[in-house]
C-alpha cells in the first residue's frame, strides 16, 4: 500500500469527487452560521443541511468536502484512547438528489482499492450493512464483487438524529492486522469494539423523511429527494497509510509531540504511557485551541470560549505532569500552522495573533491554577478528617472553577490515600450539561423537506436594486396552506411573481413590505414578508383583500419609505465593518447583523469591551464619511475579478458564480446581495445607541442614522431639559456645574450624617462597655446598636479593641429588613481557643442568616432581625460550653 502524507490523502480524497463532477466546498468556520442547535460545526454535513433539509437547492447537487470539526462530549476520554479527538477532520462526498447507492458504493470501492487512488489492498476491506437493506447488499456483492464473508450485518447501521432525513448507511473497515487482535477481546469483527478492525469510512443512504410523532424506522416514508452523506475521518485514514499504531503516531500530531518533548526536556514520547497521554492530550487541544481562534472564537466562561478555556487549562495541566512551568502552548501554534498549511494557510497567517490569544490566556491560568492548588490542598486535609472522600460537588468546583479535569483530582487524592465520590461529580456534571442544552434553541437540528418548494422551478427575477415598482408581473404560483391554487379571495397566502421588485430577507437585511394591485388598479393584497424558496425565488408572504388568480399580471409596488430606511442603514452596516477593523485591528470580524427600518445591529469578535474612546472615534469616522458624500455603485462580476477589487467576503456566505460587489467610495468593497443608499450623504448622520457583549468573545453595536439618529438625538434634548429643570441651570451648558454644585453638597451632608452616626454609636458603645457579662470564664459584651452600616460596627469593635473591656464583645444593626452582625475575640481569648469565626457562624441562624471570618474578627448577615435577642443568647450559651 502507498504512504502518503496527510496532505496527499486529504487532496486525493478531494481530486477523486471532482472527477466525478463534484464541487469542492472549503472547510467552512467552526463557528455555526444561523444554527442555534449546535454549538460547534460538528461534522461534514453540518454546513450543508440547508441543501440536504430542501432549504436551499445548491447549484451542483454533487459536493464533496474535508471539513474540519470540533466534537466536546468526551474530552476525558483524548489521550487515554487511540482516537479520540476534539478537532478532526471529516472528508465526505455528498448527492443533493442526484446519485444514490448504485453510484456511491462503486466510487467508495474504486477511491480505496484503484492504485490511481488510495492502492488499497481490497482483501483487507470489510463491510458492515443495515440487516434490512437488500439493495446495498446486492451492490456490495454483485456490483462490486465484495466477498461474502466481508460482508456483515449490522443493526446499529441506520442514520437517525431526529425529524427529518434519515436511512440505512454502510460502514468500511481496514482490516490491520492478527497483531492488534486483543486475546481478552469478544469483538474481534468488523463493527465490534477492537482495534484490528478500523472503520475507515461510513456510507449514508438517507432516503428516508422522519416524520414528527413516528417513532419506528419502518414507518418512515420515503423522502421526496433522496440524498447520499458520506464522511471519512482524515486521522484514521491516515493513520492507516502512515502504518501508526494510533492516530498520534502520525505526521497531523508527531511534530506537535516532538515540539513539546524539546520543550519539556525531561520526557520522551513512548517512554511511559502515563507522559504519553499527556503528550497526546497537549497535541489534540492544541490543535482544536488554534482553529477555534483562528476562527473568532475566544476563550471566555461560556459556550465556545468555555470550551476553549477548557481545553487550554487541561494542556497546561497535562504541560506540568511534563515538567513543563512555563508558558509554553504559544510556542505550538506555529507548529499546528505548519503541519496544515497546505489546506489552511490562513493558521499560519494568523499565527501570532493567535499565539497572543494563548499566551494571555495560558498566563491568566497560571495566575488561577496557584489558587486552585491551594484550594486542592486544603480540600484533601480535609478530607483526611472526613471519612477520607473528597465530596464529589467540591471536585466539580475544582474542574468548573479552576480547570482541573477529574481525573487530576483524583490523582492528587490517590496519593494520599483519599478517594472522590464520582457519583456526586457525574450529578453536578450532568446539572451543568442540562443548563447547556436549556441555554441552546430547541429546534430540530436538520428540517423536514418541503416537496411542494423543492420542486417548483419557476423562475422568477429580482429587479429591486434598480426598479421599486414593477408594472406588469406574472403570478407564477399561488399557495395556500402548502397547497398549489389556482385563486384565493382572502387571508394569507404565498406566490411566485415571474419578475418581482421585493427583497427577500438575507445576509441580516429585512426583506421589502408593500402593495400589490391588480389591473384595474384594485389593492388586492399587501405584502408581509419576502423569503428565498429553496431554487432562489423570492417567495412572498401576502395578506390577501380581493380575489387573486394565478396566470393572471399583477403590479408590484415597493414601500419606498421602508425600503429607502432599510437601504441607509445596510450601508452605514458597511460603514461600521470597515471602520471597526480599522480602528480595533483586522482580526474584528462580522459575527451577525440585523438590519431593520428602524435602526442596525451589528454582531463582531472582539476581545473585551471597546473602549468609549474608540466608540467615539469610529462614529466620528463613520460621520466624516457621511459628510465626505461618496458614492455607492456596485457591479456584477465573477468570483476571482471580485477578489482582485479587494472585496470582503461576509463570514461563511455562500457565492455563486457571478457575484455583485458593493463600493462606498474607495473606502469599502465587500462581496453584498442586498439595497443600499445611493451616496453615503443620504444617510444623514450615525449614532452609536449602545456597544455590549452578546457572548463569548462577541460584542454588538447597536446604531441609528437619518430619521432614526434625529429621534435619539431629540429624545437626549428632552432628558438634558428635564435634567436642567431638575438642578435649576437657565442654561443647558451650565449642567455639569450645579451638577458639581449638588455633588459637593451631597459628599458634606453624608459626611456629616456619618460624624453624628459614629457619635451616637461611641455613646452607645461606652454605656455598654461598662457593662460587661460574665459568663464561664470569660467577659461577653452583646449590645444593639442604631446604626445603618457595617462600616460603623467595625469602627465601633475598633474601638473596642483599644482597651478590650471584655474578651468577647457581640454587636447588632437592626436595618429594617436585614441584621448586620459583628463579632469580635480580644487576643487573649483567641489564644484559649475562642475564634469569632466559629462564634459568628454559631449564631447567625438566630437572624436567619450566615458569615464567617477571622479568628478574632468575623462578621454575617441575616433577615431576621427579631432574632437579635435570640442571638446574643446564643452566644452566651456558646461561651457557657466553652
Amino acid at each position: 500500500m502507498k504512504e502518503l502524507s496527510s496532505a496527499e490523502v486529504r487532496s486525493l480524497f478531494l481530486r477523486f469527487f471532482e472527477s466525478k463532477g463534484h464541487k469542492i466546498e472549503p472547510s467552512q468556520s467552526l463557528i455555526p452560521q444561523n444554527d442555534p442547535t449546535l454549538l460547534w460545526i460538528n461534522s461534514g454535513v453540518a454546513t450543508l443541511k440547508k441543501y440536504f433539509d430542501g432549504t436551499v437547492v445548491p447549484d451542483n447537487h454533487r459536493i464533496t468536502n474535508a471539513q474540519k470539526s470540533i466534537r466536546t462530549n468526551d474530552i476525558e476520554n483524548v489521550g487515554h484512547t487511540a482516537r479520540h479527538h476534539t478537532l478532526f477532520e471529516m472528508m465526505g462526498n455528498f448527492s443533493i438528489g442526484d446519485y444514490f447507492k448504485e453510484e456511491v458504493i462503486p466510487w467508495a470501492w474504486e477511491l480505496l482499492t484503484s492504485p490511481e487512488w488510495f492502492g488499497m489492498d481490497p482483501d483487507k476491506l470489510f463491510v458492515t450493512v443495515y440487516p434490512d437493506d437488500d439493495e446495498t447488499k446486492d451492490i456490495w456483492l454483485n456490483k462490486v464483487g465484495l466477498p461474502k464473508d466481508h460482508l456483515y450485518d449490522e443493526p446499529d447501521n441506520f442514520w437517525d438524529i431526529g425529524e427529518g432525513p434519515s436511512g440505512p448507511d454502510s460502514e468500511i473497515f481496514y482490516d490491520r492486522g492478527e497483531e492488534f487482535n486483543d486475546p481478552d477481546e469478544s469483538e474481534n469483527y468488523p463493527g465490534g469494539e477492537n482495534e484490528r478492525y478500523l472503520e475507515i469510512w461510513n456510507l449514508v443512504f438517507s432516503q428516508f423523511n422522519h416524520l414528527p410523532g413516528l417513532t419506528d424506522n419502518k414507518d418512515y416514508p420515503e423522502l421526496p429527494t433522496k440524498n447520499i452523506d458520506t464522511g471519512m475521518g482524515l486521522e484514521r485514514v491516515v493513520s492507516v497509510f502512515q502504518h501508526a499504531k494510533t492516530n498520534f503516531e502520525t505526521d497531523l500530531f508527531l511534530p506537535l509531540i516532538h515540539k513539546t518533548e524539546e520543550i519539556s526536556g525531561q520526557y520522551k514520547y513512548g517512554e511511559d504511557d502515563t507522559k504519553d497521554i499527556s503528550f497526546k492530550v497537549i497535541a489534540d487541544h492544541i490543535r482544536a485551541v488554534t482553529f477555534a481562534i483562528g476562527d473568532s472564537a475566544l476563550p471566555s466562561n461560556e459556550g465556545r470560549g468555555y470550551i476553549i478555556r477548557r481545553l487550554l487549562r487541561r494542556a497546561v495541566l497535562h504541560g506540568r505532569k511534563l515538567g513543563i512551568n512555563q508558558v509554553f502552548l504559544k510556542e505550538l501554534v506555529p507548529v499546528v500552522g505548519q503541519i496544515m498549511i497546505s489546506y489552511y494557510p490562513e493558521i499560519a497567517d494568523n499565527a501570532d495573533y493567535i499565539s497572543s490569544i494563548v499566551e494571555a490566556e495560558e498566563i491568566r491560568f497560571n495566575k488561577t491554577l496557584t489558587d486552585g492548588l491551594s484550594l486542592l490542598d486544603g480540600v484533601i486535609e480535609k478530607a483526611k478528617n472526613d471519612q477520607g472522600v473528597i465530596d464529589g460537588a467540591v471536585a466539580f468546583k475544582l474542574y468548573d472553577t479552576y480547570g482541573f479535569p477529574y481525573e487530576l483530582t483524583e490523582e492528587y487524592a490517590v496519593d494520599e490515600g483519599l478517594k472522590v465520590d464520582r457519583a456526586d461529580f457525574d450529578k453536578e456534571m450532568k446539572a451543568q450539561q442540562d443548563r447547556a442544552r436549556a441555554a441552546r434553541s430547541n429546534n430540530a437540528s436538520m428540517g423536514v423537506q418541503n416537496e411542494l418548494l423543492t420542486g417548483l422551478k419557476t423562475p422568477s427575477q429580482y429587479v429591486g436594486w434598480s426598479e421599486l415598482t414593477v408594472e406588469q408581473a406574472e403570478l407564477s404560483n399561488l399557495i395556500v396552506d402548502n397547497k398549489l391554487v389556482e385563486e384565493v379571495n382572502t387571508g394569507e397566502a404565498q406566490a411566485i411573481f415571474a419578475k418581482t421588485p421585493f427583497y427577500a430577507e438575507m445576509g441580516g437585511q429585512v426583506a421589502d413590505l408593500g402593495t400589490i394591485y391588480d389591473e384595474s388598479g384594485q389593492l388586492v393584497a399587501k405584502v408581509t414578508d419576502v423569503q428565498n424558496a429553496p431554487n432562489g425565488q423570492h417567495l412572498h408572504t401576502l395578506s390577501v383583500s380581493a380575489p387573486m388568480s394565478s396566470g393572471k399580471i399583477y403590479k408590484l409596488d415597493v414601500d419606498r419609505p421602508y425600503h429607502d430606511a432599510v437601504s441607509k442603514n445596510h450601508t452605514a452596516t458597511h460603514l461600521l465593518d470597515q471602520t471597526l477593523r480599522n480602528v480595533l485591528g483586522e482580526h474584528t470580524t462580522q459575527a451577525g447583523s440585523l438590519v431593520t427600518a428602524e435602526g442596525l445591529r451589528f454582531d463582531f469578535t472582539y476581545n473585551g469591551s471597546v473602549p468609549t474612546e474608540k466608540l467615539q472615534e469610529i462614529e466620528d469616522i463613520i460621520n466624516q464619511k457621511i459628510i465626505d458624500n461618496l458614492p455607492v455603485s456596485w457591479i456584477e462580476t465573477d468570483i476571482e475579478n471580485a477578489k482582485k477589487l479587494g472585496a470582503v467576503a461576509v463570514f461563511t456566505e455562500k457565492y455563486g458564480e457571478t457575484v455583485r460587489v458593493v463600493s462606498i467610495g474607495d473606502y469599502n468593497v465587500e462581496f453584498d446581495g442586498g439595497t443600499h443608499a445611493n451616496s453615503t450623504a443620504e444617510l444623514g448622520m450615525f449614532k452609536i445607541v449602545s456597544e455590549q457583549g452578546t457572548g463569548a468573545g462577541i460584542r454588538r453595536i447597536e446604531a441609528v442614522t437619518g430619521a432614526g439618529a434625529m429621534a435619539l438625538f431629540k429624545l437626549h434634548d428632552s432628558w438634558l431639559a428635564k435634567a436642567a429643570e431638575q438642578v435649576k441651570a437657565p442654561q443647558l451648558s451650565e449642567i455639569n456645574d450645579k451638577i458639581s454644585v449638588l455633588q459637593t453638597a451631597l459628599k458634606e451632608a453624608e459626611r456629616q450624617s456619618a460624624s453624628l452616626e459614629q457619635k451616637l454609636a461611641n455613646q452607645e458603645a461606652n454605656a455598654a462597655f461598662a457593662n460587661p457579662q460574665k459568663v464561664n470564664n470569660y467577659t461577653l459584651i452583646a449590645t444593639e446598636m442604631a446604626v445603618e452600616s457595617m462600616d460603623v460596627l467595625r469602627s465601633t469593635a475598633d474601638t473596642w479593641k483599644q482597651s478590650t473591656p471584655s474578651d468577647v464583645l457581640v454587636l447588632a444593626a437592626n436595618l429594617g429588613e436585614k441584621v448586620n452582625l459583628l463579632v469580635a475575640v480580644s487576643p487573649s481569648a483567641v489564644k484559649k481557643g475562642i475564634k469569632a469565626g466559629e462564634l459568628v457562624k454559631a449564631i447567625a441562624p438566630a437572624i436567619g442568616g450566615g458569615g464567617g471570618g477571622r479568628p478574632d474578627m468575623a462578621q454575617a448577615g441575616g433577615k431576621n432581625p427579631a432574632g437579635i435577642a435570640d442571638a446574643f443568647k446564643q452566644a452566651a450559651d456558646w461561651l457557657q460550653e466553652k
